[in-house]
């Protein structure tokens, strides 16, 4: 007796459309989200806001679905378990920083996985990535590094000019009162 194939609901092909479509996002962070309340997910929600990150809740296999052939095909291999996608198509450590803040004032949250740029990163590298200065603060310690070679040259040169108008100061004054 054959196995008699149905077709897909509607309602699950549309979201593994959107699902597929937030892949797209420049960084993404699986996260186990048991235990949270519905209270706990809107904090987290409105922490993720913040950051100019967002969550969605996706089923397992749903998700499975729309990674398939995408860069995020090797984080749907392990799946188990509830999974909350955040994803941001903006800064990635501000995603990172926010979930460990989060972390940290309210529950711990269980990161499975993450997506960055194309790369896979593990629960520790999205750790680490949490770490990392903010974007602003990485733009003006790079301001900072090439602006400092360039005032220490300034200084020197208005010292050795400084230095060079006392001698002949000191050259001028001299043949002035041998005269």
């Amino acid at each position: 007796m054959p196995i008699e194939k149905r077709e897909p609901r509607p309602e699950k092909v549309q979201e593994v459309a959107e699902i597929r479509e937030l892949l797209g996002a420049s960084a993404l962070i699986l996260t186990d989200y048991q235990g949270l309340d519905v209270k706990g997910i809107s904090e987290l929600r409105k922490k993720l806001r913040e950051a100019v990150t967002s969550c969605r809740v996706v089923k397992n296999t749903l998700f499975r679905l729309a990674a398939a052939g995408t860069a995020a095909e090797p984080l749907a291999e392990g799946l188990a378990g509830p999974t909350a996608v955040v994803y941001t198509y903006d800064d990635p450590v501000a995603a990172a920083k926010a979930l460990e803040e989060f972390g940290k004032a309210v529950k711990p949250l269980q990161i499975k996985s993450g997506l960055v740029d194309g790369h896979v990163l593990s629960t520790a590298e999205i750790q680490a990535l949490a770490k990392i200065p903010p974007k602003q603060q990485l733009y003006a310690m790079v301001v900072g590094g090439l602006q400092s070679p360039i005032t220490n040259l300034v200084g020197t040169l208005q010292s050795m000019i400084g230095q060079l108008v006392m001698t002949l100061q000191g050259v001028a004054e001299k043949k002035a009162a041998t005269a």
